[in-house]
């Protein structure tokens, strides 16, 4: 079950919780209605003797005093209010859901801080869906598992504004977590046909049209690189189609392109042992993609999407593809294989080819492709290449506002020479040197020239250890970025109407 999340205009003297006292780089507490100034101060004196200034990313915990209700108080320096960011305010509610689970608290009450430029709506959804997205825990395969966990978050207000932000912060919580469920899933349990019929699900539950295409309609449409990735398991690919269509005027069509390699052995290529049960985790991109089109329809937004997503499992048995054989895709390009293991590239080459044949006036696809891309900007950051300029601008705003770190990479054109093949019109990888800007070129051929944009999310979509934002394993990292930048490019398109 997720985090429940209420708003409540009980004054906070009687709040019985674990308070959360936003402290500011003065070392006093920030204006909260329902404390009494005495009160307030001598709660700002518990936090300096414990060394608490106020300064971003210091939190401790105070015990209860007389005059208030709370079990105990969590204190987060926040900085000065001038200079204070959502990025803060996101820090804070992070190390406060941590503290929360440390101490076993199972209700986290938080009043609204000030946050200069920025909403109460936008500072509401910042604590709640960092808040949720801090205390979550995949769990369900796990037997007696005890112990108390944070059930509630009370955000201390009330009005339009707060009910805004705490409707959108669940939905993007929602979002992130559904993701995480889907990449944290065992290989053996989500395979290619359940993830497909996770999508019926979704499908049936918001309204969005859905199809599917097993092995046999793959042959039949021809694309023959999702077919060879998935030759090699007796567990056969989908192609997942899902589409969401506004009630009114539609402004536009994109289409969201993910990779879903439910578990990915390298092929032939075979992988190092040592790591690769993380290879479950290869279907992240396409995890996203089905995340953001199951929030889509609460956003009413008037613009239609496409979620296309390539689900195949990688393995080397009798039946797998081979280096040096040669593909013909769904585009009726060829490619030559030069490693197997360079499957994810091939998966989305018929995919964005699908988008296109659906019209879409704009592509974007997710993927965890390149351990080049991780190795050049670390475990937290994505790279981002985009045909457009104004695309990718839009998507590193996206980024920017939610929180979540990307970079923008070339395509350098002189380096499509690389994967030039001799016995086909390309190779599906050119060597060690670029590999995720050759990675990106390859995928720009089957764009067909629309505006597209890929992210490389092979650092940050596995978190080896637990961080501020949520536990080890799957992160469900872009599904905020890309339902952020639905919504900037569908107001981009209404403002040019």
């Amino acid at each position: 079950m997720g985090l429940e999340v209420t708003a409540s205009t009980t004054p906070l003297a009687v709040v019985e919780a674990t308070v959360v006292l936003p402290i500011g780089q003065d070392g006093q507490l920030e204006r909260i209605a329902g404390i009494e100034p005495g009160v307030a101060e001598r709660l700002a004196r518990a936090a300096r003797s414990i060394g608490l200034a106020g300064r971003v990313g210091q939190a401790g915990l105070l015990p209860p005093i007389d005059g208030l209700a709370a079990e105990r108080f969590i204190v987060v320096g926040m900085g000065a209010e001038h200079q204070r960011s959502l990025a803060d305010v996101r820090r804070g509610a992070a190390l406060a859901g941590k503290l929360a689970g440390e101490v076993g608290a199972s209700v986290l009450a938080w009043p609204i801080v000030a946050v200069s430029g920025s909403s109460s709506a936008q500072v509401v959804q910042a604590i709640v869906e960092t808040t949720a997205m801090a205390s979550y825990r995949f769990h369900r395969y796990r037997s007696g598992e005890g112990g108390t966990r944070l059930r509630q978050l009370v955000v201390l207000g009330e009005g339009a504004e707060v009910e805004e932000g705490i409707q959108r912060g669940r939905l993007t919580s929602d979002a992130v977590c559904f993701a995480r469920d889907l990449t944290n899933e065992p290989a053996n349990v989500l395979d290619p046909e359940r993830l497909s019929g996770i999508a019926w699900e979704i499908a049936q539950e918001t309204g969005l049209a859905c199809s599917v295409y097993d092995r046999a309609l793959l042959e039949e449409l021809g694309a023959g690189a999702i077919l060879a990735v998935g030759q090699g398991s007796r567990r056969e690919p989908r192609l997942i189609h899902l589409v969401y269509r506004p009630d009114g005027d539609v402004l536009g069509r994109v289409a969201l392109v993910g990779k879903a390699v439910t578990f990915d052995s390298g092929g032939l290529s075979l992988k190092p042992a040592e790591g690769m049960e993380r290879m479950k985790g290869d279907m992240a991109g396409g995890a996203a993609v089905l995340a953001v089109l199951r929030a889509l329809p609460a956003l009413r937004l008037p613009v239609e999407v496409h979620g296309v997503v390539a689900a195949a499992e990688n393995l080397p048995d009798g039946e797998a593809f081979r280096p040096g054989d040669i593909l013909r895709t769904l585009s009726g390009k060829t490619v030559e294989v030069i490693s197997t293991d360079a499957e994810g590239r091939l998966l989305l080459a018929d995919a964005l080819t699908f988008a296109v044949q659906q019209g879409a006036d704009l592509l974007v696809d997710i993927a965890t492709l390149t351990g080049a891309c991780a190795v050049a900007l670390g475990r937290s950051g994505s790279g981002l290449f985009a045909s457009d300029d104004s695309v990718g601008q839009l998507i590193l705003q996206a980024a920017n506002e939610v929180g979540e770190r990307m970079w923008a990479l070339p395509l350098w054109d002189d380096y499509r020479e690389l994967l030039k093949s001799e016995h086909a019109d390309l190779k599906n990888t050119a060597g060690r040197w670029g590999a995720a800007i050759n990675a990106a070129l390859f995928l720009r051929e089957f764009t067909e020239g629309r505006p597209w944009a890929h992210l490389d999310i092979a650092g940050p979509a596995w978190s080896e250890q637990a961080t501020l934002f949520g536990p080890a394993g799957a992160t469900g990292h872009g599904v905020r970025t890309l339902l952020r930048f639905v919504e900037l490019w569908a107001e981009r398109r209404g403002a040019a109407e």
